[in-house]
């Protein structure tokens, strides 16, 4: 089978390593990539967000399967391109990724399907936007309504913080603020079948505590030892099946992966948000723990024959992944920084920890840092102590003048907290 994956991050760099180690896999590329995805797949040119241009490379290389990696250019259609040259790919068409692109969209499919989530108004207008917030209280939620590539939403005891958030954004959905953990599910599905992958947490603030800025997120880690073991069940029960099912009741399939960013509150599960595709950095943990082949599961979603697939395996081992960020991240971040000792990662510390890169490029024979999130090291362990131990080990052989990292990803699941 050969594989055209469209993406330059540290999710489609985890998706090709997943992907060069499936057996019925036998040939690899990616466009544009980054200087990691290089080990492992064949780099192109491309413009990620054409449609025409990804489908007329998908169609030179003669490609099985295409799987469309970050939001943009599943919400810009490339999806739809793709399979209109009668190529399988893995990706929600353009209607139906709204589900990522619009939070209105979002909360309406929701509140069609019954799935429980936060109450919210859709605002555009400052006096709406006052009246909402008042509505509510402290702490305020306020998101962009469209793609904000993880950073459009802002939490916060400040109403003028609040307000002025709103302000810079078009549209946008006030919500209550939803108590308990978070926790991230992924379902992969091909509009009807509905397939739960194995549940993961991230960190979405900036620095440890969970005080700082929304980042994308700084690290993640699955299994997660405090969760209910009914979780997964409950929410493919009354969260992903029903949406699917909506969705599909609309015209508008929902084929690809589906991602439920959930709140554990005391009320029960609520639904924070839904995203069109794999979630970075929750991608590297549960990928990691993935023992079923990768290529033959997408596979199965994009031609509609999930249902014919045997249980997912899993590993009973333990995975933690740690995101290091360039130098004033998540503003507007350095780049151009080299960056050394991946050398001797790759030599002291695999196969049980290995890095991945999202914002990075080669210069000669160098590797510099090209973005805010320069890369993550994902590690496994037969416990959360043991990945975290090599996961901060790894970290520490990697030198990036200025760069940043979270020291406490999994420190209290790890610690029984």
């Amino acid at each position: 089978m050969k594989v055209l994956v469209i993406g330059s991050g540290a999710r489609e760099h985890a998706l090709c390593r997943s992907l060069s180690l499936d057996p019925d896999v036998t040939a690899l590329h990616c466009a544009p990539g980054n200087a990691g995805i290089a080990e492992v797949a064949e780099l192109h040119q491309v413009d990620a967000v054409d449609g025409a241009a990804v489908s007329a490379l998908a169609t030179k290389l003669g490609a099985d399967l295409v799987v469309v990696g970050p939001e943009a250019p599943l919400v810009a259609g490339v999806a739809d391109a793709v399979r209109e040259a009668g190529i399988p790919v893995f990706g929600p068409s353009k209607e139906a990724a709204r589900i990522e692109g619009s939070k209105a969209f979002a909360k309406d499919v929701m509140a069609r399907a019954g799935v429980p989530t936060a109450r919210s108004y859709v605002c555009t207008g400052a006096e709406e936007v006052a009246e909402a917030l008042a509505a509510f209280g402290a702490p305020y939620v306020v998101k962009d309504d469209g793609l904000a590539a993880g950073k459009g939403v802002v939490v916060t005891d400040d109403v003028e913080v609040a307000k002025a958030h709103a302000a810079a954004c078009e549209r946008v959905v006030i919500e209550e603020y939803l108590d308990g953990p978070e926790v991230s599910l992924f379902a992969v599905t091909d509009g009807e079948t509905v397939l739960p992958l194995t549940p993961a947490q991230d960190f979405k603030r900036a620095l440890d505590g969970d005080a700082g800025p929304n980042t994308g997120g700084m690290g993640a880690y699955s299994p997660l030892p405090w969760a209910d073991p009914q979780l997964v069940d409950e929410v493919l029960r009354t969260v992903l099946q029903p949406t699917v099912d909506e969705m599909r009741r609309r015209g508008t399939p929902f084929s690809g992966l589906l991602y439920a960013g959930l709140a554990i509150t005391g009320r029960g599960v609520r639904v924070i948000e839904f995203n069109a595709r794999f979630g970075d950095p929750e991608t590297q943990v549960v990928l990691a723990r993935l023992q079923t082949p990768l290529a033959g599961v997408l596979m199965a979603a994009a031609t509609g024959h999930l249902a014919d697939l045997e249980p997912l395996r899993w590993s009973d081992e333990a995975a933690v992944t740690v995101v290091v960020a360039s130098h004033n991240y998540p503003g507007t971040p350095r780049t151009g920084d080299p960056i050394t000792g991946l050398d001797e990662v790759a030599a002291q510390d695999a196969p049980h920890a290995y890095v991945l890169h999202a914002g990075t490029r080669r210069e000669g024979d160098s590797v510099v840092s090209a973005g805010g999130r320069v890369l993550s090291v994902t590690a496994t362990g037969k416990d959360l102590t043991e990945a975290r131990e090599r996961a901060y080990t790894a970290v520490g052989r990697i030198r990036l003048e200025g760069s940043q990292h979270r020291t406490d990803i999994a420190a209290k699941a790890a610690a029984g907290a």
